[in-house]
């Protein structure tokens, strides 16, 4: 459910929005193709296939919300995230939500 910006994610409740506000970074898991074609105005393009490769230049101690076109992508990339030790990283859905 994602409510009014709020989301269970892996048995906890977030609060999108909040975590956004206390400076969480946006990670869309969109091909390119699909990320030039509209984004999240801050987000930063990191496709799934690309995720485990680029987590070492990332802060494990960030938080990252990650987003895609319907929140199955981003859902895989939090559980990569989270299994590489980044314990704050959200599955944000699809990224028209989180506009």
């Amino acid at each position: 459910m994602f409510g009014f910006l709020k989301k269970l994610v892996g048995g906890e409740s977030v609060d999108i929005k909040q975590l956004i506000a206390e400076g969480a970074k946006i990670i869309d898991v969109r091909t390119p193709g699909e990320f030039t074609a509209g984004h999240l105005k801050g987000a930063v393009n990191i496709p799934l296939d690309q995720i485990s490769s680029k987590m070492k230049t990332l802060n494990k101690t960030q938080t990252y919300i990650l987003c895609c076109r319907s929140g199955m992508r981003s859902g895989n990339a939090a559980r990569i995230m989270k299994s590489a030790g980044f314990e704050k990283a959200y599955n944000g859905g699809a990224w028209t939500n989180l506009k």
